[in-house]
């Protein structure tokens, strides 16, 4: 999929894109990087097909578009399986079909309260979980999330990596926008950089990452919340393991804290990611 001279402009306001020029590559997750106004979404809802550009073109954009906006609305009057399932027929799913990759996803996701909440009670995290699972109903060609991570709980953060890490390996093109470097350290293999609308660079990102498998010590609250994990960007439980990776160059650091703080180290590898 391929954007050429892409221009957006909102009546007689100012342009909030200008002649961006961006290819989003199977396989590949890009992330989209600028300060508050950039046009970072603007440039995902073009890309997803939720919105027109006033200028340029759009080339190649797949049926199969998954897209997470930044903001996900609570007022529906379905529950959460309800709403999946309308969601997964609209992609061509059957009735059965939608109602179990829907439930699927979100115990993946872990959502609290359970599938049949009504969406208008869920948490702002939960619904972000929602909205992640109705993008992936049907396997995207195209995966555009805005600011994916706000809101989830430190468990879906791990699980959020995973899912687009299947999609990138199936050969989709992930992109997504997030303000922290970590995360696009962490998840990106390019980044792409926006200023004032305007696309001022592009660069690979290749972060060497660690991979530490820990027991954890005898803890009073939830494994994830634990303050040493607290940094730790990709963070998940296997088991009665955590797995957490980190930037190589941090991996000794969090080693000797954990070490410090009662953890025991079960083995460390480099990730291929």
């Amino acid at each position: 999929m391929q954007l050429s001279g892409v221009g957006k402009r909102y009546g007689g306001g100012r342009a909030v894109l200008r002649e961006v020029d961006l290819e989003l590559v199977p396989g590949e997750v890009l992330a989209v990087s600028g300060a508050n106004g950039s046009g970072k979404s603007t440039l995902l809802k073009i890309i997803a097909g939720i919105s027109r550009p006033t200028s340029g073109r759009v080339l190649g954009r797949p049926r199969q578009v998954g897209y997470v906006p930044e903001r996900f609305p609570s007022d529906e009057r379905l529950t959460a399986r309800g709403y999946l399932t309308h969601m997964g027929r609209l992609r061509g799913m059957s009735t059965r079909a939608a109602a179990e990759r829907g439930v699927e996803l979100v115990e993946r996701l872990a959502l609290a309260g359970g599938v049949d909440t009504h969406l208008r009670k869920l948490s702002k995290g939960n619904l972000q979980k929602v909205a992640v699972a109705q993008a992936l109903m049907t396997p995207p060609a195209v995966l555009a999330l805005d600011e994916p991570w706000s809101g989830l709980d430190r468990g879906a953060h791990g699980v959020l990596g995973q899912l687009i890490d299947e999609v990138a390996g199936a050969g989709g093109a992930v992109v997504f926008t997030d303000h922290r470097e970590s995360v696009v350290a962490l998840t990106a293999d390019r980044v792409c950089h926006l200023r004032q609308g305007r696309v001022v660079a592009t660069e690979a990102q290749r972060v060497a990452l660690t991979r530490i498998v820990l027991r954890p010590p005898a803890l009073t609250g939830p494994v994830l919340a634990d303050p040493l994990l607290r940094e730790v960007h990709d963070v998940r439980e296997e088991g009665g393991d955590v797995v957490a990776r980190v930037g190589a160059e941090r991996s000794d650091g969090f080693l000797l804290a954990a070490l410090r703080q009662g953890w025991s180290v079960v083995r460390v590898e480099e990730d291929g990611r």
